[in-house]
């Protein structure tokens, strides 16, 4: 029997689905402007780009039939750290669009053994409560979870697994990038950048 349920991930969610940072290790002049939220991971990928501060990652989760799966617990594995990515940091606050209601966790990535913390949340200005696991997903009732990741002082490497049960049965996927780590990485001291649509150019950041 396989497993239970299905998953999609997307590392490239940015904040109300604007509020973003990337570091870039080139000079403004040769970095495009922001993209749009929905293009954002051709655009990094495209810069070679690391998430700057933070990591979003948005992960969907629902079950293959109507039986439910119990979501236990959602854990985080720290698989590399190192100096903060040289560079700029390059700030992506254009165009913001709408809220999620996902369920929202935490994640401080410079602590020695992070966790996954649920946290409240806020869905178009109605607040969400933070809600423990475990959740209950099906085919028909699936569930989003809003990680949040963040570090001042390094260059971290990590990935999630996510605990499951059902009928008798119990596992544990793994949650990541395409087979990699997600990456993430302090800005703190960069030359931090924002777009200025009227001059068309980078602008250096004050303050």
């Amino acid at each position: 029997m396989g497993t239970p349920l299905t998953w999609t991930v997307n590392d490239q969610a940015w904040a109300h689905g604007c509020g973003h940072d990337y570091v870039v290790d080139a000079p403004p002049e040769r970095v495009p402007p922001p993209p749009a939220p929905q293009d954002a991971g051709a655009w990094a990928a495209a810069q070679r780009a690391v998430h700057g501060g933070e990591t979003l990652v948005e992960l969907s989760v629902q079950g293959t039939s109507d039986t439910a799966v119990v979501l236990t617990a959602l854990r985080v594995r720290v698989v590399g750290r190192g100096a903060p990515a040289a560079g700029n940091a390059y700030a992506m606050d254009q165009g913001c669009g709408g809220a999620l209601t996902p369920r929202y966790f935490d994640v401080d990535l410079d602590k020695d053994r992070p966790l996954a913390r649920p946290v409240a949340g806020n869905d178009a200005g109605t607040p969400v409560p933070a809600v423990r696991m475990p959740y209950r997903v099906s085919a028909t009732d699936p569930e989003v979870l809003l990680v949040t990741a963040r570090t001042d002082a390094c260059d971290c490497r990590w990935y999630l697994e996510l605990d499951w049960s059902s009928q008798g049965r119990t596992g544990t996927v793994r949650v990541d990038d395409g087979g990699r780590p997600f990456r993430t990485s302090g800005i703190e001291g960069l030359p931090h950048y924002e777009y200025d649509t009227s001059g068309r150019r980078w602008a250096r950041r004050s303050g």
